[in-house]
């Protein structure tokens, strides 16, 4: 920084506001720090009182804020999102789709820790909407040295630090399990919750199965739904530790792989994912995500159901240790207005 003659400063970049006062009518800032002082400005400074300016002298070595904040865009930015205006070295990330926000949290406190700049983003592994802010990219001083900025694309990478993943349109099978329901001694309550969570992701329910306690009528349930091409299956109803509770089995013996049975997660504790490997009729395979719901998604509000699901309806495969993850920020504490995913629960 260097305090210069209004005059033998242009060409120069502004360290700081220069504020203007008209009395009646305006007060505010002339130009902002970062502009470049023109021919034209001095005329202007000059009649605010600024006969010295504080200026950062403009050489081909260093970076405007704008410039190398656009540079940490780049460094974010993927499909199914856009940038805001640069204002002030800051520029934001738009997104232009309903989907679930990916954040490689590595490669963002790769950068973060470079100093002289800065990443900030939402959670990721949560649903956002058309319109929301996903992230905001800033460069701390007012320039920066290019080569400084040209180690932090490196240090990055090539892949976008922020993936958004579109919801695909899921055909979704459920199995409602039970004696009580099956033989008609109390009403379903919990299928209809399901679906209304579901089609909240362009989800629709197109197969519904009733099964008795009976282990080998569920296991046929949850492979009758899987021949008829579902893109997921939900299993409610027999998932706490009760005799009488064989739904983990079922889902155990139809699928190939056992992700978790239990989970971090208050409610949703009992909570199970497994997935079945279907072969295609073009020669690939389709990775059926099999769950199973623990009955405190069908009146709690916000449950493990609502950290899956969204993952689920944008293909996005869930990990045994990213269940194991969910530990912190596990707990949902049932505010009487509840505001998810604008909140703590999830978010460890």
């Amino acid at each position: 920084m260097e305090l210069r003659k209004t005059q033998d400063a242009v060409g120069q970049m502004l360290c700081h506001d220069i504020t203007q006062i008209i009395p009646g009518e305006f007060k505010g800032p002339v130009f902002r720090k970062g502009h470049i002082i023109t021919e034209e400005d001095v005329p202007v400074l000059l009649s605010v009182g600024k006969d010295h300016v504080y200026i950062w002298e403009v050489n081909d070595k260093m970076m405007h804020e704008d410039d190398a904040a656009m540079v940490l865009y780049g460094l974010c930015a993927s499909e199914h999102m856009h940038a805001s205006e640069i204002k002030e070295g800051k520029v934001e990330l738009i997104a232009d789709i309903d989907g679930l926000l990916k954040v490689d949290r590595r490669r963002l406190d790769l950068v973060n820790s470079m100093g002289e700049m800065m990443i900030a983003c939402r959670h990721g592994n949560f649903p956002v909407r058309t319109g929301d802010k996903l992230a905001g990219t800033r460069i701390i001083p007012l320039i920066i040295e290019k080569e400084k900025m040209e180690r932090v694309r490196e240090a990055a990478g090539g892949e976008p630090i922020l993936r958004l993943l579109p919801y695909t349109e899921k055909k979704v099978g459920i199995v409602t399990t039970g004696n009580e329901v099956f033989y008609g001694r109390i009403e379903d309550r919990f299928t209809p919750v399901v679906i209304r969570k579901v089609e909240e992701y362009g989800a629709k329910v197109t197969g519904h199965k009733l099964s008795s306690d009976d282990t080998e009528m569920e296991i046929r349930c949850i492979q009758e739904l899987l021949e008829d091409g579902c893109d997921f299956i939900l299993c409610t109803g027999g998932m706490s530790v009760d005799p009488d509770d064989r739904t983990p089995y079922a889902i155990r013996s139809a699928a190939d792989e056992v992700i978790t049975y239990g989970a971090p997660v208050l409610p949703g504790a009992m909570f199970m994912l497994a997935y079945k490997n279907c072969p295609q009729a073009d020669g690939s395979t389709k990775r059926v995500p099999i769950v199973g719901l623990p009955g405190c998604v069908m009146y709690a509000k916000r449950t493990i159901f609502d950290l899956i699901l969204p993952r689920l309806a944008a293909d996005d495969p869930v990990t045994r240790e990213e269940i194991d993850r969910l530990g912190m920020g596990g707990l949902c504490l049932g505010c009487e207005v509840c505001t998810f995913p604008n909140c703590g629960f999830g978010k460890g």
